[in-house]
């Protein structure tokens, strides 16, 4: 069930370029991070950290930016990749963190979890 934030996440992207995948009406994550990522971006909007409104343009500006950079039909296409690259630049622009506290995050999160616990 989602909440009415989460519905007016949803239903503000329904049918945009910015759409989340879906199969079936329900939304498609093929690894856990893209799930936390997505979760980390409505939980931070919702609680008024940043407008809905900059995530989804900052969304879309990466979305074009890959568009640009790539050839038509590049395998190497992932929606959740330029999620995570327009939550991180609204994280910067909100001033939730600075570039060195979100590289820090970032390496410490994608570490070895050998690595994590010493």
């Amino acid at each position: 069930m989602l909440t009415r934030f989460e519905h007016f996440a949803l239903t503000s992207m329904a049918g945009s370029g910015d759409s989340p995948p879906r199969a079936n009406g329900s939304l498609c994550f093929a690894e856990e991070w893209e799930r936390s990522a997505f979760g980390v971006a409505l939980a931070l909007a919702r609680e008024g950290h940043f407008e809905w409104e900059d995530f989804r343009r900052n969304l879309i500006a990466a979305i074009g930016d890959w568009e640009r950079a790539q050839t038509p039909g590049d395998p190497s296409w992932n929606y959740y990749e330029q999620w995570l690259s327009a939550l991180e630049a609204t994280i910067l622009q909100s001033g939730l963190a600075t570039s060195d506290e979100l590289s820090a995050r970032i390496a410490a999160a994608t570490a070895p979890a050998d690595t994590q616990s010493a």
